[in-house]
């Protein structure tokens, strides 16, 4: 068998289990984000960020990814929400298979958010489908304007980019109008969000965002 028979083998087996994810994501009417980015891009801050928001008006659940300790489901805990710590091990992505084999141990039942924080990476994750509602990419303005285009792949499958750091633009070259015409070529129909997780400009809207997402999701449902 070639590599890319067993690629395919790999991602067919991953997808039939995505579907499964989704079964039990929509029977527990949860709206799910995977949120995939580089290492460093402020992905757990933004969560902080969103929970210190969101988690004392609703359950949210937080899936951690990472290839080793539980550092940022401590952080995430710390804030409010409940979940549990995926190690991959060395592994650069979550799998349908490794979260499907968690979510019995989660307390979907009451919760109506699941955040998914993916290994930190904007190749491996990018084609696996965890049976996710929205994947969201996030960038910060620290990695340099020219990522879009260098990883297209994940630009093209993410339903909303959003940029974090711009409060750190004055002391960068970094051309926001360019990264966003790059998306848009990629992905016309992407959603792109500007905010910093750690002043707190922009991450209301984020916010409101995802409350609209939800009711829409809500709204289907019944």
């Amino acid at each position: 068998m070639s590599r890319v028979e067993i690629e395919k083998k790999i991602q067919s087996e991953n997808d039939r289990l995505a579907i499964e994810n989704r079964k039990v994501f929509a029977e527990a009417g949860v709206l799910v984000l995977n949120i995939i980015s580089s290492p460093g891009s402020g992905k757990t801050t933004l969560l902080e960020a969103t929970l210190d928001r969101l988690a004392d008006k609703m359950n949210v659940v937080v899936i951690e990814g990472d290839v080793s300790t539980e550092r940022d489901m401590d952080r995430v805990r710390a804030h409010g929400a409940s979940g549990i710590q995926i190690n991959t091990g060395g592994g650069c992505h979550l799998s349908a298979k490794m979260v499907g084999a968690v979510l019995g141990q989660l307390d979907l039942g009451s919760a109506e958010l699941v955040f998914i924080e993916n290994v930190g990476n904007l190749i491996c994750p990018s084609t696996y489908d965890l049976g996710e509602d929205i994947r969201m990419v996030l960038l910060s303005t620290t990695e340099g304007d020219d990522k879009p285009m260098k990883y297209p792949s994940i630009f093209h499958e993410a339903s909303v980019a959003v940029l974090n750091k711009i409060d750190l633009l004055p002391h960068l070259t970094y051309d926001v109008e360019k990264v966003k015409k790059e998306i848009r070529v990629l992905n016309p129909d992407s959603e792109i969000l500007e905010l910093s997780a750690t002043t707190g400009e922009g991450v209301d809207a984020w916010v409101e965002w995802i409350l609209v997402k939800l009711r829409e999701k809500k709204s289907t449902q019944t």
